[in-house]
This record gives structure tokens, C-alpha cells and sequence, in this order.
């Protein structure tokens, strides 16, 4: 990847992980871990993958992005924000009563939503349903899905991935967020959904592994996804939960929990020297 790029996208996941804790400080509640874990990913995907339009957000022909695993608001909220879908002020009034931004997306009424998720497992099917519509239309954009490693666990993912194979959904592609942890602890203790490359693979998908953290290989992965023919793409990205924030990262108890004014403080002031060392400040 030129450096420049890369460089910017650095600067931009960063940005969007010091909105995630902007927006679960000032709510006083949700999901900082899982959020940050895919910063990168959401960096990547706004700054040079998705075809859409902040000005435009029902254009017709724009790239659709599912957020299956929709407890991880926060970081589309954020990502949505540094793109100019509306004003990062919204961020401050996450889970307000009567505010835009809610607990989880919400198609009628965000910018940039094109789908309202939370219970885990059903956005992959609206996602599978999104791409089927643009085959039977002839039309050219693809469908994002990111789903969780501990979704995996509900079986109707693995409906949607059946049907997504049969169908040679080649316009979708899925990318599983390996963090490792979900709510209640490590997913190989609760429920593993390993080998989750394997399980893929069975079901007729074209699979890539990744690291999530590492702009290369993030750039590798969607260019390979972009040239598979007759079946969907599953982007399976080994990532750290809590990324960026030190004392959040792979530490599960970060999952569902906002900090106080000391750690918010803490956790600004390390993402602020980040942001400052990538700027050359």
C-alpha cells in the first residue's frame, strides 16, 4: 500500500476509535470493545472500498454495508460521522432519549444505515437478500456484511450461508471480526465456532484470513475479494478487542461497558497521542 494512504488510514481509524469513546462515555453505556476492534476495518472500507455518497445516502447504485453484529454501533456511528454523514456532535447524544444514534443502527433514522440490526445472526440474511436483489436488478453494487465471532454461534448465520453459496452470491462479502471474546468470555469457552475458516470453506464460500490491524493485508484481502467469480467472500481478520485503548485491549469486560471520566480521560489522552504521532504534531 503507498505510504501516504496508509498513513491516512491510520489517522482516520484512529479518529474513529476516539469517537467510539466520546460516544459510550457521554451515553453511559454500550459496546467500546467489539467497536474498536473493527476500526480498522470501517477505516478502510469508508476511506477506499464503499461506494457511497454522504450527500447522496439513497443513491441507488451505493455499496451496501450491514452491521450484523449491531451492538458494535459505535464504531459505525463514528466511522459514518469522519464521513460526513452527519455531525460528530451526534456522537456526544448516543443512546439519548429522542437522539439519531441509538443502541443499534437504525435505517429509518440514520444516514448511512441500510440496515436496522442488534439480534445477532439476522443481518447476514438481510445482507444475503440485499445481494440476491441486485442480481435478479442487474445491478452493480455489492453488499458488506461484518459479523462477530460469537454470532457465528447462532444458526442462522449458517442459514444465510448455505443460501448465500447456493445462490453464487459473488456481490457479497462477510467479514467475521475475530476478537476472540464475546459478553460472557472467551467464544472457546462459551460456544467455539472453530475452525471458522473450515466452516466456510464446507459451505461453499471463498475465504481469506487476515490481520485486522494491518492495512496491507486489509488492502490484499478485498482486491482478492474483488476478483472471486461465483461465490460469496468470507474475511475472516484476527483482531484485538479494544484496540488502541491499552487497558481495553482483550480484555472482555470491555464488551459492554463505558468508561468513567478517569478512564475516558485515559483512554482519549492515549488515542490523542496516537493521532498527534501519525500527524507529525
Amino acid at each position: 500500500m503507498e505510504a501516504t494512504l496508509k498513513r491516512q488510514l491510520q489517522i482516520d481509524a484512529c479518529k474513529i476509535r476516539m469517537g467510539v469513546i466520546e460516544g459510550v462515555f457521554n451515553a453511559k453505556s454500550g459496546h467500546p470493545g467489539g467497536s474498536l476492534s473493527i476500526s480498522d476495518l470501517l477505516a478502510y472500507l469508508y476511506t477506499v472500498q464503499l461506494n457511497v455518497d454522504p450527500k447522496n445516502p439513497q443513491m441507488p447504485d451505493r455499496d451496501r454495508l450491514v452491521l450484523s453484529k449491531g451492538h458494535c454501533a459505535p464504531g459505525l456511528y463514528s466511522a459514518l460521522a469522519l464521513k460526513g454523514f452527519f455531525p460528530a456532535d451526534e456522537l456526544k447524544k448516543l443512546r439519548h432519549v429522542d437522539a439519531m444514534l441509538q443502541g443499534h443502527p437504525d435505517m429509518t433514522g440514520t444516514p448511512g444505515i441500510d440496515m436496522s440490526t442488534g439480534s445477532l445472526g439476522q443481518g447476514i440474511s438481510a445482507a444475503c437478500g440485499m445481494a440476491l436483489s441486485a442480481k435478479i436488478s442487474n445491478d452493480p453494487y455489492k453488499v458488506y456484511a461484518i459479523l462477530g465471532d460469537g454470532e457465528l454461534q447462532e444458526g442462522q448465520v449458517w442459514e444465510a450461508a448455505m443460501l448465500a453459496a447456493h445462490l453464487k452470491l459473488d456481490n457479497l462479502i462477510a467479514i467475521i471480526d475475530n476478537n476472540g471474546l464475546q459478553i460472557d468470555g472467551k467464544i472457546t469457552d462459551i460456544c467455539s465456532p472453530k475452525p471458522i475458516d473450515d466452516k466456510f470453506l464446507a459451505f461453499g464460500w471463498h475465504v481469506i484470513l487476515i490481520n485486522a490491524h494491518d492495512f496491507d493485508q486489509i488492502e490484499k484481502a478485498f482486491d482478492e475479494a474483488s476478483k472471486v467469480v461465483d461465490k460469496p467472500v468470507a474475511i475472516i481478520q484476527c483482531s484485538v478487542k479494544g484496540k488502541g485503548v491499552s487497558f481495553m485491549e482483550n480484555n472482555v469486560n470491555w464488551h459492554g461497558a463505558a468508561p468513567n471520566e478517569e478512564q475516558y480521560n485515559q483512554a482519549m489522552n492515549e488515542l490523542k497521542a496516537t493521532l498527534a504521532e501519525l500527524e507529525g504534531k
